[in-house]
């Protein structure tokens, strides 16, 4: 791997980092330099004004609200990998913050700012700050493979669907 070519947005944004030597994901910080972030309710799209409160900016998402939420950056990734965005096993615990198509993919080829798509899944508001590490990314390689014209029969005694296997 050559390396993951890194433009931020803002001043003072950093690429990802991992916690540790042995971590395999490196963690994304929510970015709110710009002035708005698109916000979904129900399906519908909407723009929300990044709010201030004692020097700090935050975004308020009510229950059930989804967001794509800005990291403050572009990347380009080698060909043959993804990013796997992913949840952060303490702030699934710790919040109602949830990443809405776990794992999520980046493409190699994906040329716009890198966002978190995540919602609050609980039943109160849920304030998220600026700064703060809202997920993690896992680099991961990929094959591709053509589909070819064929019968599939079966190559086991598996007979079922989902499910079939038992417990």
């Amino acid at each position: 791997m050559s390396g993951i070519v890194f433009e931020p947005l803002h001043p003072g944004v950093v690429p990802p980092a991992r916690a540790t030597a042995q971590s395999a994901g490196h963690d994304l910080v929510l970015c709110l330099a710009g002035p708005t972030v698109k916000v979904f309710l129900e399906g519908a799209p909407t723009v929300r004004a990044v709010e201030e409160r004692d020097g700090r900016r935050m975004i308020t998402l009510a229950p059930r609200e989804k967001a794509l939420l800005p990291l403050g950056f572009k990347a380009r990734l080698p060909v043959g990998y993804e990013a796997q965005v992913r949840p952060r096993s303490g702030t699934s615990l710790k919040t109602d913050l949830v990443i809405v198509n776990s794992p999520g993919t980046i493409d190699a080829d994906y040329p716009e700012e890198w966002c978190v798509p995540a919602g609050n899944g609980g039943t109160m508001p849920l304030v998220l700050t600026h700064g703060e590490r809202i997920a993690q990314m896992v680099l991961a390689r990929f094959e591709t493979l053509p589909f070819v014209d064929g019968v599939v029969s079966p190559t086991t005694e598996r007979t079922g669907g989902f499910g079939s296997t038992g417990r």
